[in-house]
């Protein structure tokens, strides 16, 4: 059976503590999961991007991923976790559905948020868009 989790990470106090959920589960197995960090990074409007150079783009999207990212990798090496980390451009929810699809995941955990619209009463808006679009399991941390 695949163990591989998707863990959407945008360097909010929300997905750092999913962060120490998982460290604590994976503790718990005898066969620990393939650990898969993932940012999604919005893409820039095209009234910006006409006036920057491509590679500007690209680094300033890599740059951001990383400081998103950045705690998370440190508490999972600290816990002695091995993992890959992915930097994606897109909408974020279809984009980690979709990756979650092409890598095989048995599970996407990512934070949940309370929102201030009725839409988002009990969920964030983008952790209730995975819950709708994913085939497979979405656990959502508090």
């Amino acid at each position: 059976m695949n163990t591989s989790w998707l863990i959407a990470i945008d360097g909010s106090e929300p997905s750092l503590k999913v962060i120490d959920y998982v460290i604590t589960e994976a503790a718990n197995r005898l066969t620990r999961p393939q650990l898969l960090l993932v940012n999604v990074q919005p893409p820039l409007s095209n009234d910006i991007t006409r006036f920057i150079e491509e590679k500007v783009v690209n680094d300033f999207h890599r740059e951001t991923g990383d400081a998103a990212l950045a705690q998370a990798r440190q508490k999972l090496e600290s816990a002695g976790l091995a993992y890959s980390a992915h930097i994606m451009l897109g909408e974020a929810a279809p984009t980690l559905v979709e990756f979650a699809a092409d890598k095989g995941c048995s599970l996407i955990v990512m934070g949940a948020r309370g929102l201030g619209s009725v839409a988002g009463l009990l969920l964030g808006s983008v952790a209730t868009k995975v819950v709708k679009l994913s085939t497979v399991p979405v656990l959502l941390v508090k």
